[in-house]
């Protein structure tokens, strides 16, 4: 594999095409404004080095970033690409990841609107996110240790896996199909309307208004703060440790906490709603 060290490539396409190359403490920035800087290119590595320009990842195969900084000026950093691996790097650029398959992201921190969309297989641990819109209509997600903060994340995504982390996210987790989260605190509002086949085990959950509309949706061992208004027209199955605010008209299913704030079966609801209510111990 061909060494390039210390360098700066501030040209447009400046490495267009490049396979076989290991980048060490390069930069890309200067006054040239050059774009797509390693559009095209194989099996490269890159470790140690400052992107301040746009798009300079598009159509790759086989990329490694091992301490690399991309900062907000770096948009667009990495799509149509697959086999990424992310270490101990920080991707602060505009819709950073996109359609792209086979991404590894480890030690990572990432403050990019619209994060992740439309992706692949992407595994995680000890990544942070900030992304008012994050992991639209990507699949087959796993993390651990994951510390989101955003709006709007998850929609669409189907079978996805998260453990041992912090989600900090309102309107998360809509219309996804095949969830799985466990020992986890999730934060906000409106949770995970319109999924199916979601299950939240060993969990907190907080926030007004959560898991309605839902189909196959399962809580086991969790706690729900401060959650009004829950469930409505769901099929659920809940075991809740606690209190729950509010249940609201739950379509089918079990739920059994240890007390309620209130239960709501209006006359007025649209679905005939037969879920059993249940108080533990009684």
């Amino acid at each position: 594999m061909k060494i390039i060290e210390n360098k700066n490539f501030p040209e447009e396409r400046a490495l267009y095409g490049v396979n076989e190359v290991e980048l060490r403490n390069c930069t890309f920035q200067g006054k040239e404004d050059g774009e797509s800087a390693l559009k095209e290119a194989r099996d490269i590595s890159l470790k140690d080095c400052f992107f301040d320009l746009r798009y300079p990842l598009w159509h790759d195969e086989n990329v490694a970033l091992e301490r690399v900084e991309m900062t907000a000026n770096c948009r667009a950093a990495l799509w149509y690409s697959q086999r990424i691996a992310v270490r101990d790097s920080k991707l602060h650029g505009i819709k950073a990841i996109r359609e792209c398959a086979d991404i590894e992201l480890l030690n990572t921190s990432v403050i990019s609107p619209e994060f992740g969309w439309r992706n692949h297989r992407i595994v995680g641990k000890d990544v942070s996110v900030e992304s008012e819109y994050a992991f639209f209509e990507s699949s087959h997600i796993a993390f651990t240790r994951l510390r989101l903060k955003g709006k709007y994340s998850f929609q669409y995504v189907h079978d996805l896996v998260i453990e041992d982390s912090v989600l900090d996210t309102k309107d998360a987790f809509w219309h996804t199909k095949n969830v799985l989260v466990k020992n986890s605190v999730i934060k906000g509002e409106y949770l995970a309307w319109y999924a199916e086949n979601i299950t939240f085990e060993n969990c907190t959950i907080e926030g007004t208004q959560p898991l309605c509309y839902c189909n196959g949706l399962t809580l086991k061992n969790c706690k729900m703060v401060n959650c009004d208004l829950s469930f409505e027209y769901s099929d659920v199955n809940a075991d809740i440790v606690g209190e729950i605010t509010s249940v609201k008209n739950p379509k089918s299913g079990n739920i059994v906490a240890d007390s309620y704030g209130e239960i709501i079966l209006t006359n007025d609801s649209k679905v005939r709603c037969e879920a059993q209510i249940q108080t533990r111990g009684n």
